[in-house]
């Protein structure tokens, strides 16, 4: 069947908040992608006469697509080789910095405490909390009735709730400021500098997906985690083409290092109230790839059609 111009249109239009649904759901822009195209095509098979709300029919389309996927996709997780994390996103200039609950949903700190809800719980706290979807659309969109929605909805959102830090609008400046502070002291090799931003919990963990090697997988507490940061900026410093900087993915600041012109590894910052509490690192090359695709998220509203 030929995709009309109208259904690309449509589509088209739509793509960018169609694509954070998926991403929030599955935590990886490349099975977002896969999502997204095989929604395309089922799309084009639609009669439009059909489709009263566009926006709400495509959003539960992508939806039943996204929980399909990882369901499908559930054995790789199981068989996955070490911590499995978020694929990070580097984002346009286009994003709204603004939006708080964007910003928040997308961070890596959000996206891993997603992990610990069911499929169908984090698609209706993401559907509802995030995206502002009524239960009745949401209730279509995960084949449940819209009591049973209510009740998910709920407990997915005491869930977050009790896990999750506080967030507030992100202090550019401030943030600025630590990574500056944070870079001097790990170049430098200043371990009361590094422990001096560190909360006493602070966390590191690594996602090599068996495929390169890592500092540490997993490491908790701020000595050991600033142990570790030392370790990694000494060994950079005796390699003539590897390079340290800071960069932003996901609204967050990131420990990027290459060798020559390839990414080898992306550790994304978490910061809270002004300290560092968590580092979640990328070492899976096929997830390091990923990242060369700006990406726009949007949670806005778009019209109805």
């Amino acid at each position: 069947m030929t995709i009309t111009d109208e259904h690309t249109e449509r589509f088209t239009h739509l793509r960018p908040l169609l694509f954070t649904i998926a991403y929030e759901i599955l935590g990886s822009a490349t099975e977002s992608d896969d999502v997204l195209q095989d929604s395309y095509l089922r799309w084009a098979r639609v009669d439009l006469e059909t489709v009263r709300d566009t926006k709400s029919y495509l959003a539960q389309l992508v939806t039943r697509q996204a929980l399909n996927a990882r369901r499908a996709g559930a054995r790789r997780r199981e068989d996955y080789i070490g911590p499995w994390l978020p694929e990070p996103l580097l984002l346009t200039e286009n994003d709204a910095l603004a939006d708080v609950v964007l910003a928040e949903s997308v961070s890596m700190g959000m996206l891993v405490l997603l992990e610990t809800l069911t499929p169908d719980e984090r698609a209706v706290f993401v559907l509802h909390e995030v995206f502002g979807f009524d239960h009745d659309d949401i209730a279509a969109a995960v084949s449940k009735s819209v009591a049973a929605v209510r009740q998910m909805a709920y407990r997915a959102r005491k869930h977050v709730q009790a896990r999750r830090s506080r967030f507030g609008p992100i202090d550019t400046a401030r943030t600025a400021e630590l990574t500056d502070r944070f870079m001097t002291a790990a170049t430098t090799g200043d371990m009361d500098g590094l422990l001096a931003m560190l909360t006493p919990d602070a966390t590191w963990t690594t996602d090599s997906g068996g495929k390169a090697s890592a500092a540490a997988l997993r490491a908790a507490g701020a000595h050991k985690v600033a142990e570790i940061l030392h370790g990694v900026f000494r060994t950079a410093q005796k390699i003539s083409d590897v390079r340290i900087e800071i960069v932003t993915y996901n609204h967050a600041p990131a420990i990027a290092i290459y060798r020559g012109d390839r990414l080898e590894a992306v550790s994304l910052i978490e910061i809270v109230d002004g300290k560092i509490t968590n580092f979640y690192g990328i070492r899976n090359p096929d997830k390091l790839a990923a990242l060369a695709v700006p990406r726009t998220i949007t949670r806005g509203a778009t019209s109805a059609r």
